[in-house]
This record gives structure tokens, sequence and C-alpha cells, in this order.
């Protein structure tokens, strides 16, 4: 038998693929249960008031622009709409139409009289998107309108949350045990499932040096980490950066995981710092000056790197060591 109604927006909600596609069919989904006249669905910006425009049904694409510009971004904080509460609609404010400029620039013109609004929450709390129906009619929206659409908020919400995407994604990195989504800026925020650490703090080098390798244009960077000083660490752990896609740049820069660090290849912690250096390109006397130490001790570091990677130049033991995560990124200063 044909799913409708809320279970069909359930299974759209649990589909994978991109975040665009998902919203798009629940808005659409949700169209065929509740009479509205256009429709959109953003994400919240985090750690901003902007949204990031990601469905709309019957909406001219001039309409689509203005949403999700910074006009729109004001007037849903001046209304309160981006707080945790029932949807509202245009006859629950204390402003009319005129009085506020989204409305008056382009909801009106477009031939809209009356919305119902609401602000897309995840189960703990966490702003994740907006989303707007939108009515020729000024006939406010009816109680059972008004109960339908909050039945679905949930759903809606759990569909386009880029983090539960970006979550299943850092599931695929072997042992994971702890990990971050990088926010744009310094922001991070936690990966459901996976435990916190302290060396994942917004402001902490590891995720400076996670921002630095994806920034460079790599899409999946992995490189260890060491727990307590680079010079004596009490071990190391495996660090795997991986770049969000294009659709969700606006609200992630990319997933941040800790996993162990195994299959070290008898490499010394100076050896995995001397290899950041060779990963970079640097010759044995700017990797002597970085650390403080003589060009022959440099030499001797190298000769030992060569014989543990099994590489018959520094070229193949650095292309060896950065495509199986075997080295310490430089020390930003």
């Amino acid at each position: 038998m044909k799913r409708t109604g809320p279970h069909q927006l359930v299974e759209i909600a649990a589909r994978p693929g991109p975040v665009h596609d998902r919203a798009q069919a629940m808005l659409e989904e949700l169209h065929d249960h509740i009479p509205f006249d256009g429709g959109w669905m953003a994400l919240a910006e985090p750690g901003g008031p902007g949204y990031t425009s990601l469905a709309s049904t019957d909406l001219e694409a001039s309409s689509v622009r203005y949403l999700s510009g910074p006009q729109m971004a004001r007037d849903i904080e001046t209304t309160g709409a981006d707080h945790e509460r029932p949807a509202i609609s245009l006859s629950d404010l204390q402003y009319s139409s005129a009085d506020l400029q989204t409305w008056a620039e382009c909801l009106l013109p477009a031939g809209f009289q009356e919305m119902l609004s609401a602000a897309l929450f995840e189960d703990g709390g966490r702003h994740v998107g907006f989303v707007t129906l939108l009515f020729q009619s000024a006939e406010p929206p009816s109680r059972s309108v008004r109960q339908q659409f909050a039945r679905v908020l949930p759903e809606l919400a759990y569909g386009i949350d880029p983090v539960r995407d970006l979550g299943a994604v850092a599931a695929l990195v072997g042992g994971a045990g702890a990990g971050v989504v990088l926010l744009p800026g310094h922001g991070v925020v936690g990966l459901p499932g996976l435990s916190d650490d302290e060396l994942l703090g917004a402001g902490s080098a590891l995720v400076a040096a996670a921002r630095d390798a994806i920034g460079d244009g790599a899409n999946h960077v992995s490189f260890l980490w060491p727990r307590g000083s680079r010079r004596s660490p009490d071990g190391f752990v495996r660090v795997t950066v991986l770049a969000c896609g294009r659709e969700l740049r606006a609200v992630a820069c990319g997933v941040l995981v800790l996993s162990p660090a195994t299959h070290l290849r008898g490499l010394t912690p100076r050896e995995l710092e001397v290899l950041g250096h060779l990963v970079e390109g640097c010759s044995n006397l700017e990797i002597a000056r970085a650390l403080a130490v003589a060009p022959r001790t440099v030499a001797a570091h190298v000769e030992h790197i060569l014989v543990k990677l099994d590489a018959t130049s520094r070229t193949l033991a650095a292309v060896r060591a950065e495509r199986a995560g075997l080295y310490l990124p430089l020390a930003r200063t």
C-alpha cells in the first residue's frame, strides 16, 4: 500500500543523498497535504543570523533570492520567528505586512498575503533551519492546518540537518572515537554518536591545522597529532579531515575525526616531525633551522625514514607518508 502524509515525509527525511534534494522532496510532499501557494525552506548559518536557501515551490527566482538575503534574516529575528515556538502566521504578529520590509518589497508584490512560518530545531535544541508556507488568501491559517504543520516540523528538521549527514560520513572512518564539524569562521559543533575530546576545542592547534589542510583545497587529509608535547608525546591520534561539498559550505567547512594511531612503521616522534617538513617540500637545511638541530642530524633522520618507509628517495618517502597519514603537520607560528 502506498504510504502518504507524515509517513511518506518520514521516508523522504531519512533518505541518503544531497540535503537540497531531500528538502525539495519534503516541501513538495508537504504541498500535497497542506494547501499553501508558495513554500521556502532554508538552512540556518551556524553562529550567525543568515539562512542558505535549500528548496522552494511556486516562487519566482527573484523571490527566492530575496528570501535568502539579509532582510529576510532581519525580519525573522525581528518577529521572533527564529525561536523554538509554535509556528506563527502574519495575523499572529503585532506588525502589519506593510511594516515588514520582506513583505512590503517581496511577498505582497508576489501576490501573497498570509504565511505560516517556523524555525526548525533538532532534538538537542540546535537551530537547523527555517520553513515558511505562503498563502494568497488573507484568511489566517486554520487550526487544522497549524496542527498538520506542527506535526511535520521534527521531520523537516531531521531531513535538512547537515550534521546528521556529516555524522554518517564520519562513521566511515575506522575506529572513529571523537569528532566535530568545522563551522565557517572558527566554531565547531559535536558530531552525533562521537565523543568529545580536549584536542577538539574551537581554538585548538589541531583544529587550526585541520582548517589549513582543507583550506588548501584538499577534500580528504589524514595526519597524526600528539597528545602532550610534540617532542615528548604521550602517544598519537590519527586525524582525518573531510571537506564538505559545495552545497554545505555556507554552514560547514568539513568534518574532523579522531581515531587510534596504528601501524606507525616504527617511526619516532622526531622522524614524524621531519616527515611533516618533507611533505611540505622542505630541504634539510630548512628542516634543521625549523627544528633547531644540525643539518647532519636531519640527514640521519631522513636516512632512517627511508629505511622504515622502504623508500628510495626523500620524495617517495614524502609521498608515502602523505598517503598513509604518517606525519605531523608543521607547527603554526
